[in-house]
């Protein structure tokens, strides 16, 4: 096991904590609360209560240290805000909503309810106040839009946790305990994502028993990474990333993580049609000290109202949109002269919009800029309209990369994708088919990119040379030939693995066994012959 390692120094100790530590410790509180509500709450909407939670002490712990900070700097240090009374605290209300985009009072703190969450016979109502007034304490102002409904899937008064008061209240006293007993340190200077691993491990608990698609709703961070670096094509800055189908944001928090927050100089941008994932995505915007004035996350169904039209193109577009999904393609007179999809002569079709969001992205893309889309593999190589839009983005020269992906790497499903590159100002005519199916490892239900498999497929992309049986670059007029199929099957020829055989060595082989077999013979011949001679004699 890879094991990544990073040096956390607090109070003049140096603290060494792995990678799989951290994951297993959260995995570890997870199962724990998972056990104490077992029974109780659906695992599907467990998963609401888990987040919503974490997400409260992040902003609570968030507040708390921003505060501490600067009275501790200021020569006061023995100051914590989580002792200060709620009067003297509103005093600085406005100033921290400006700079923060919420106020939580210190009674309201997460360590202070949980404190008295176990005598507190009105928790569900203390929670639900709580949270309404974080939400509220943003109203008028900046950040609003993206304060608004965060804690709206943690509904603490909801049957779900208990036919009483009493009984719902238990089990909200054992979530916030297991949340809080959780040991993450801080979520800056972890070196796991910790709400990433959080979602994924609860995705892989509950996904397959509640009937729903995890590919749809979450990218593994092995995947995002990938999909970011070969997005990012090299470059150490951008303007702007955006996703049309963000999900809980995984893949737009990539950019920040590879190149670090500042060099992502105006923002995160994304829309998401589902309700729960759009309220996931900005907090876990929160969760990674996004400020609220650096994304714009909207809600709404990109294809027939997209947001961010009036903006500057962007500069990486990362996405991986649900898979051959409805809508209303050219039966909307709308729709059908939308220029973001009649350009290719033809919408994708009704029920496969897959090419509906790769078109949107190209749209949206500018002119540096790549678009590193997961994609369905059915629309490289099928006909119709399908085949229309393809033949319009290779003809257009937009196609950068088509990347084989193994199969098994999503929830839910055991699909072998693979990755679409847009670009709109290449170097060449040829478009990059590269075969990565083998590129690895097994776990337990699914496989996984290593950093090794990662890395690997990079440098195949970046280095832009052939390499047999793996890179193959194709001309836009051999992929006519091809009747516009961008499988990558169609150009890279895959390696025989069976055993080889030297045929001239093998002829000599068995000519050496047909001698000794005709030697063999002969002596059978004269044994015969000699019994059948004494035989007559007698």
């Amino acid at each position: 096991m890879i094991k990544y390692k990073y040096v956390l120094e607090r109070k003049g100790f140096i603290y060494y904590m792995d990678r799989e530590q951290q994951r297993l410790e959260l995995y570890k509180g997870i199962w724990q609360i998972a056990n104490d509500l077992r029974g109780a709450v659906d695992g599907w909407d467990f998963k609401n209560y888990v987040l919503g939670m974490l997400f409260y002490r992040y902003i609570s712990e968030n507040m708390t240290g921003y505060i501490n900070k600067g009275e501790h700097d200021a020569g006061n240090t023995d100051f914590d805000y989580a002792e200060m009374s709620d009067e003297d605290a509103k005093e600085a209300r406005e100033g921290l909503i400006e700079e923060k985009g919420f106020f939580i009072l210190p009674s309201e703190l997460f360590c202070n309810v949980r404190k008295n969450a176990n005598s507190n016979e009105n928790l569900n109502e203390t929670l639900d106040k709580v949270f309404r007034d974080i939400e509220e304490s943003s109203v008028g102002t900046d950040s609003e839009r993206d304060m608004k409904g965060l804690f709206d899937d943690i509904d603490v008064n909801s049957n779900k946790l208990g036919g009483s008061v009493a009984e719902r209240n238990k089990r909200l006293v054992s979530l916030l305990n297991g949340i809080g007993s959780m040991n993450l340190g801080s979520y800056e200077d972890n070196s796991i994502d910790a709400f990433g691993d959080a979602y994924e491990y609860l995705m892989g608990m509950y996904a397959a028993n509640a009937g729903k698609s995890g590919g749809e709703y979450f990218t593994p961070q092995e995947v995002s990474r990938l999909l970011t670096l070969i997005g990012l094509n090299g470059r150490k800055q951008v303007n702007k990333v955006y996703d049309p189908a963000c999900g809980s944001g995984s893949l737009l928090l990539q950019s920040a993580k590879i190149l670090g927050n500042d060099n992502v100089r105006l923002g995160y941008y994304g829309q998401e049609k589902n309700v729960t994932t759009y309220n996931l995505c900005r907090i876990n915007m929160f969760l990674h000290n996004i400020g609220y004035e650096k994304f714009d996350i909207a809600q709404g169904d990109t294809l027939i109202n997209p947001q961010h039209w009036d903006d500057e193109p962007f500069d990486l577009i990362v996405s991986n949109p649900p898979y051959s999904t409805k809508w209303a393609g050219d039966s909307d007179s709308v729709l059908a002269n939308d220029e973001r999809f009649n350009v290719a002569g033809a919408l994708a079709p009704k029920s496969k919009a897959d090419l509906a969001f790769v078109m949107h992205s190209l749209s949206w893309l500018s002119n540096e800029g790549t678009a590193a889309i997961v994609c369905f593999p059915g629309i490289m190589y099928r006909g119709g309209k399908e085949k229309t839009i393809r033949k319009y983005l290779v003809e257009r020269n937009f196609v950068d990369a088509v990347i084989q992906m193994p199969g098994n790497l999503f929830f839910g499903t055991s699909i072998q994708t693979c990755l679409l590159i847009l670009r709109k100002a290449k170097e060449n005519d040829k478009t990059l088919f590269i075969d990565a199916s083998s590129e690895f490892v097994s776990a337990t239900n699914s496989n996984k990119l290593s950093e090794e498999n990662i890395q690997t497929i990079y440098k195949w992309y970046m280095d832009k040379k052939e390499v047999e049986h793996k890179v193959k670059f194709v001309s836009i007029d051999d992929i006519a030939k091809e009747d516009y199929n961008l499988s990558v099957s169609t150009y890279v020829e895959p390696e025989d693995t069976r055993e080889k055989i030297d045929i001239v060595k093998l002829n000599a082989e068995i000519r050496e066994i047909v001698k000794r077999e005709e030697k063999l013979r002969a002596s059978i011949d004269e044994i015969i012959a000699e019994i059948e001679g004494g035989a007559e004699n007698e």
